[in-house]
């Protein structure tokens, strides 16, 4: 009887110990998942940004020319184009709260969350499923004795 008390904790043991490192494999694998789907927001936030940032630089350079050609002063053209950027800056840097870091990090939230959304909707129908399968076994139980009888 000891023998079998002793096979059943190694077993148990065992498969405790595989549970785990399965959990803990499963949990690296959601974590690279999740930084992966962070990376992907990041660099394609990134170049996003690059590409605008290049449209403003080409943007105030025609500015610049086009002031300058009107008031016949390049050097004036391109300082209040300068003075429009930095006023923009400014702008920026008082309302970057509300303009960038918010709706930056909402987003970022809201993408690594979509994935624990998906899971909590899958573990809802299983147990949806689940009740709908303990209503109908009472069901087929009586069907089951009726047939005995």
């Amino acid at each position: 009887m000891e023998d079998n008390f002793s096979s059943y904790f190694n077993q148990t043991g065992k498969v405790a110990k595989e549970y785990l490192e399965t959990r803990l494999d499963l949990i690296k694998l959601q974590a690279a998942g999740k930084l992966s789907k962070a990376l992907g927001l990041f660099f394609s936030l990134i170049l996003a940004f690059l590409l605008f940032f290049f449209v403003i630089v080409f943007l105030g350079m025609v500015l610049g020319f086009w002031i300058g050609e009107m008031t016949n002063s390049f050097t004036l053209g391109f300082s209040c184009s300068a003075a429009l950027f930095v006023v923009l800056l400014a702008i920026l840097l008082i309302f970057r709260k509300p303009l960038i870091q918010i709706p930056l990090s909402n987003m970022l939230v809201r993408e690594l969350m979509s994935e624990m959304d998906i899971d909590d909707e899958e573990d809802k129908n299983n147990k949806k499923e689940e009740k709908e399968a303990d209503r109908k076994a009472p069901e087929e139980e009586e069907e089951e004795l009726y047939e005995q009888l």
